[in-house]
C-alpha cells in the first residue's frame, strides 16, 4: 500500500478533530488542525498581579487548598516576592523543602547541566545519577539500598509494600503472616491511600473510608502499650517519626525509641523510621535518629532531598531488600536523572559536618531569641524543637499570629491541631535572618488578643 493510500485510508477510519464534542463559548483555544493554535503570552503571564492569579486560581484549580492570599513569584536565598514586589522572609521553606534556600547557584547549575543532557528515560534503564546519589545515602546511613519514589507519600507507600512482602517472604509457609501496623497519635504519613491510613488526624481520613485495614493508633511515647501490641506477632512494621513535624514538633525520647527496636526485633517486626521532614540534617543530625543511637529497618526521605524537586526515597537493610523481586514495585518518573542530580547538589552541602554544625547552632540562637521574645507571652506554652525545626505552642489558635507575621513580611507555618507556630526555614538562613523572623513574631504577638 503506498503512503498516499494509507493516508487517505487513515483519515476516514478515525473521527475527525472537528467533529469531537467540547464545551463551546469557555475561553479554550480551538486546537484542531485547520487553525492556528495561539502560544500562550509570556509576557502577559508574568505582568499578572496578585489579584487576578488568585481569582484565575479560583476558576481553573481543584480547590483542595486553603491558600494563604498571596502569590509568591520569585525568590532568592531566604527571600520571596510577590508580583507587586512585597518581600518575605521564608521561614516555611515550602514545607521544610528549600533546604539551600531558592536560586542556589549550585543547585541552579546542577539542574540546567543536567537538563541539557538527559533529563528521564523511566526505570526501564540504568542512569548515572540515580546510582551516584543511591551510593551517598547508603554510605552516609544505616542502609544498603534504596528505592526512589516521587514523594513522602510514595515512600510510605513503598514501605508499606515492602513491610508485608517481608514478612510473607521470610514466612513462607505462615498462611496468615503479619499484616498489620502501628503508628501513633499526632502522626502524619501522607495522603495517599496507604499512607493516609496510618495517619492519626481523623478528618484527613473520614472522607475517603474506607481505608486500609490492621492500623492501630496508640500514644506517641507509650512504650507498654507498644510493646504489648507488637508481642501479639501479627504487626509487620511500626511506623514512627523521630520528630513529628505535622503533629506539632514532638519529639521522641531514646526510650521509646530503643523500646520499639528491641520489641520489634523480638516480634519479627520491622521498625520503620520516617525522616520525610526531620530528615536531611534538619535537626541538625543528617539523621534525626542519629541522636537517639537507635536504627530503623527502613526510613523514609522526601522533602528537601532534591531542594525543592520532587523526590522520595525509601532507604532499606539488605535484610529488607532480600525479599523485593522485580516487578513487586516500580514507579514511571521515580529517581530521574533531572531530579537525582538537583539532589546530588543538595545532598554534597547537607552532609557536610561543618553544615549540620552550623544547623544545630542556629536552632539554638533561634530557641533562646524566642524564649527572650516571647515566652513572657501568657500565649505562649512552650518552645520546643531540635535544629531548625521549631514550634511555638499557643493556647489558642496559631493562625491569627501566622497572618499577622505574614502581613508584616514573614512567612511561617501551623502545625498540631493548630495552636503550633511552626519554623522549618531554609537551613541557609542567618543569624540576622532569625533574629528579624523573632522580632516580627515578637510584634505580632497582640494579633492573639485581638482574635481571642
Amino acid at each position: 500500500m503506498g503512503s498516499l493510500q494509507l493516508f487517505h485510508s487513515f483519515s476516514h477510519s478515525v473521527s475527525p478533530a472537528t467533529n469531537l464534542h467540547r464545551p463551546l463559548n469557555k475561553g479554550r483555544v480551538n486546537a484542531s488542525l485547520n487553525m492556528d493554535v495561539e502560544a500562550p503570552n509570556l509576557l502577559k503571564l508574568k505582568s499578572n498581579g496578585s489579584n487576578e492569579v488568585i481569582e484565575e486560581e479560583a476558576k481553573f484549580i481543584v480547590g483542595s487548598y486553603a491558600r494563604s492570599p498571596v502569590v509568591l513569584s520569585s525568590g532568592k536565598g531566604c527571600k520571596l516576592y510577590d508580583p507587586e514586589g512585597r518581600e518575605f522572609l521564608d521561614c516555611a521553606a515550602g514545607i521544610a523543602v528549600n533546604a539551600l534556600g531558592h536560586g542556589d547557584p549550585d543547585w541552579v547549575r546542577a539542574v540546567t547541566e543536567q537538563a541539557n543532557i538527559l533529563t528521564h528515560v523511566s526505570n526501564a534503564y540504568y542512569t548515572i545519577p540515580q546510582v551516584e546519589l543511591a551510593k551517598r545515602l547508603v554510605g552516609n546511613s544505616f542502609a544498603d539500598r534504596v528505592f526512589f519514589t516521587n514523594s513522602g507519600t510514595e515512600a510510605n507507600e513503598a514501605a508499606i509494600k515492602f513491610s508485608r512482602k517481608f514478612q510473607r517472604f521470610i514466612h513462607p509457609d505462615n498462611k496468615q503472616p503479619a499484616t498489620e501496623f502501628i503508628t501513633f497519635t499526632n502522626s502524619f504519613h501522607g495522603r495517599t491511600m496507604g499512607a493516609l491510613a496510618l495517619t492519626s488526624k481523623e478528618h484527613y481520613r473520614s472522607p475517603f473510608e474506607p481505608v486500609m485495614p490492621g492500623v492501630t493508633f496508640l500514644e506517641y511515647g507509650n512504650i507498654h502499650a507498644a510493646i504489648d501490641l507488637i508481642r501479639n506477632g501479627m504487626i509487620a512494621a511500626v511506623f514512627v517519626e523521630p520528630v513529628q513535624g505535622e503533629g506539632g514538633i514532638y519529639s521522641a525520647t531514646k526510650e521509646f525509641l530503643q523500646a520499639l527496636r528491641s520489641a520489634c526485633d523480638d516480634a519479627g517486626s520491622l521498625l520503620v523510621f520516617d525522616e520525610v521532614q526531620c530528615g536531611l540534617a534538619r535537626t541538625g543530625y543528617l539523621w534525626a535518629h542519629e541522636a537517639y543511637g537507635v536504627f530503623p529497618d527502613m526510613m523514609t526521605l522526601a522533602k528537601p532531598l532534591a531542594g525543592g524537586l520532587p523526590i522520595g526515597a525509601t532507604l532499606v537493610t539488605e535484610r529488607v531488600a532480600s525479599a523485593i523481586a522485580h516487578g513487586d514495585h516500580g514507579s514511571t518518573f521515580a529517581g530521574s536523572p533531572l531530579v537525582c542530580s538537583a539532589a546530588i547538589s543538595v545532598f554534597n552541602k547537607i552532609a557536610n559536618p561543618s553544615f549540620l554544625s552550623s544547623v544545630s547552632k542556629k536552632g539554638d540562637y533561634m530557641k533562646e531569641l524566642l524564649n527572650q521574645k516571647l515566652g513572657g507571652n501568657p500565649h505562649v506554652k512552650e518552645i520546643r524543637g531540635w535544629g531548625l525545626m521549631i514550634g511555638i505552642e499557643l493556647d489558642v489558635s496559631a493562625s491569627p499570629l501566622v497572618d499577622a507575621c505574614r502581613n508584616s513580611g514573614l512567612i511561617v507555618l501551623t502545625a498540631g491541631k493548630g495552636n503550633v507556630v511552626r519554623l522549618v526555614p531554609p537551613l541557609i538562613i542567618s543569624e540576622e535572618e532569625l533574629k528579624h523572623a523573632a522580632e516580627i513574631l515578637h510584634e505580632c504577638l497582640p494579633a492573639l488578643d485581638n482574635s481571642n
